[in-house]
C-alpha cells in the first residue's frame, strides 16, 4: 500500500516536471531521433534546485521521447494544461481488477486517462512502434488503437516501473451493464468462473455468442464506419506483425438504467438523467470511428457520453465504447512456439495465438460478421407480408 500511494506521487512529480520543461521548448517538427530519446532527472527527497522536496524516497523519472508523445498529445487535442490538470491535481485512483497481465492500473481522477504499468519487454516494443505509429495516426487520426500519450519509468529502490499513459475508454459516469475482451477466437474464449463472481466480469467470445448470439445492430453508416476503421487498424498491427489484441466492448443499455432509475426512485420515473459527470473532452469510442457517421448523421446524439449507439435483438437502446487493447504483445518466439505446441493438441484455427494476418482477418470477419450487424433496412409495406424476420426497430 505505501509503495503505491509513493508510486503515485512519484509519477505525479515526474509528470508534472516533465511537461512543464517540454513546454519552455519551441514547437517543432518531430525528427527520427526523437523517437530514442529518452530524459532522466533525479528526485532526492529534500529537493534540488530542479525538483520539489517530497515525502517519498529518492526517486529517478525517465521520460521516453518527450517530443513524439507532446506531437501525439496535441494530435489527440490535448493540451499540456489540461493533461496536467487531469493527471497531477488530485490523486490517482488504483483500479482494482488489474488485468491478466497483473499490471497496475490507475485512473485520473476526472476519467480521462488510465495509467498502467507494463513490463520491459512492452516498453521497449512501444519505443520500437513510435515512428510506425507516427506515420499511422498522421494518415488515420481516428483510429480505435490504444491513444499513447506517454511512456514514463520510475526508478526507486533498485527498482524500475515502466508506465505508459492511454485513453480511458470506459467513463466511470457511465454504468456499464455488460463487458466482453473478444479475440475471434473460440478456443477457451470463455470467462473463468473466478472472473465471473466478480462484480463487473469480462466475458470472453464464447459468452458473447451465447448471450448475444443475434450481435449488436448499428445505423447502416456507423456499422460501415466501424468495420473500415477496424479493417485500417488490422493493416497497421499487421505490419508490426502485432497479434493476441482484443476489442473490448462494453455495453451500457439506456432502457435498462431507465428502468433501474425508476426502480431506484420508484416514485420519480420521469427524471432518467445521469449524473452530469464531466463529457468525455477527449478520445471517445464514437470519435475514433472513421466516416460520414461520426457527426450527428442519422444518429440522434443528445447525450451519449462518447458511446457509439446500437440496439439488440430485442430493440432495446444501447451505447457502445469500443476500443482495440492489448497491443504490445508482440508476435515473438513465445508465442510462436505456443501456437505450434496448441496447434499439436487442437485445431490451430480456433487457437487465439496466430499468425498476424490471420489473426487480423478472423478478428475482422467476427467482428463484422457475428459481433456486429446493420439494422436492416425497414422493409417497404408491399414486401412486409413476404419478409416478417425484420429486426424491430424501435424510433
Amino acid at each position: 500500500q505505501t509503495t503505491s500511494s509513493a508510486l503515485k506521487g512519484a509519477i505525479q512529480l515526474g509528470i508534472t516536471h516533465t511537461v512543464g520543461s517540454l513546454s519552455t521548448k519551441p514547437e517543432r517538427d518531430v525528427l527520427m531521433q526523437d523517437f530514442y530519446v529518452v530524459e532522466s532527472i533525479f528526485f532526492p527527497s529534500e529537493g534540488s534546485n530542479l525538483t520539489p522536496a517530497h515525502h517519498y524516497n529518492d526517486f529517478r523519472f525517465k521520460t521516453y521521447a518527450p517530443v513524439a508523445f507532446r506531437y501525439f498529445r496535441e494530435l489527440f487535442g490535448i493540451r499540456p494544461d489540461d493533461y496536467l490538470y487531469s493527471l497531477c491535481n488530485e490523486p490517482l485512483i488504483e483500479l482494482s481488477n488489474s488485468g491478466a497481465s497483473g499490471s497496475l492500473f490507475y485512473v485520473s481522477s476526472d476519467d480521462e486517462f488510465i495509467i498502467k504499468t507494463v513490463q520491459h519487454k512492452e516498453a521497449e516494443f512501444l519505443q520500437k512502434l513510435l515512428p510506425g505509429y507516427y506515420m499511422n495516426l498522421n494518415q488515420n487520426p481516428r483510429t480505435l488503437l490504444p491513444k499513447f500519450y506517454g511512456l514514463y519509468c520510475v526508478q526507486a529502490g533498485g527498482k524500475n516501473i515502466r508506465i505508459v499513459v492511454m485513453n480511458n475508454l470506459l467513463p466511470r459516469s457511465v454504468k456499464m451493464h455488460l463487458k466482453y475482451d473478444l479475440k475471434g477466437s473460440t478456443y477457451k474464449r470463455r470467462a473463468s468462473q473466478k472472473e465471473r463472481e466478480k462484480v463487473f466480469p469480462t466475458y470472453k467470445d464464447l459468452d458473447f455468442m451465447q448471450d448475444i448470439p443475434d450481435g449488436l445492430f448499428l445505423d447502416s453508416d456507423m456499422y460501415n464506419a466501424l468495420c473500415k476503421t477496424l479493417q485500417r487498424d488490422c493493416l497497421v498491427l499487421q505490419s508490426f506483425k502485432i497479434m493476441d489484441y482484443s476489442l473490448l466492448v462494453a455495453i451500457h443499455n439506456i432502457d435498462l438504467a431507465q428502468r433501474e432509475h425508476a426502480m431506484a426512485d420508484g416514485t420519480s420515473q420521469a427524471d432518467t438523467r445521469r449524473p452530469a459527470a464531466q463529457k468525455a473532452l477527449y478520445s471517445t469510442a464514437m470519435e475514433s470511428i472513421q466516416g460520414e457517421a461520426r457527426r450527428g448523421g442519422t444518429i440522434e446524439t443528445d447525450d451519449q457520453m462518447g458511446g457509439i449507439p446500437a440496439r439488440n435483438a430485442k430493440g432495446e437502446r444501447l451505447l457502445l465504447y469500443i476500443g482495440i487493447i492489448d497491443v504490445l504483445q508482440s508476435y515473438r518466439f513465445v508465442k510462436k512456439l505456443e501456437h505450434s505446441w496448441k496447434a499439436l493438441v487442437h485445431d490451430g484455427d480456433t487457437v487465439s495465438v496466430h499468425r498476424p494476418s490471420f489473426y487480423a482477418e478472423r478478428f475482422q470477419r467476427f467482428m463484422c460478421n457475428t459481433a456486429f450487424k446493420k439494422i436492416p433496412l425497414k422493409p417497404s409495406p408491399s414486401k412486409k407480408s413476404r419478409s416478417g424476420t425484420a429486426v424491430p426497430r424501435r424510433s
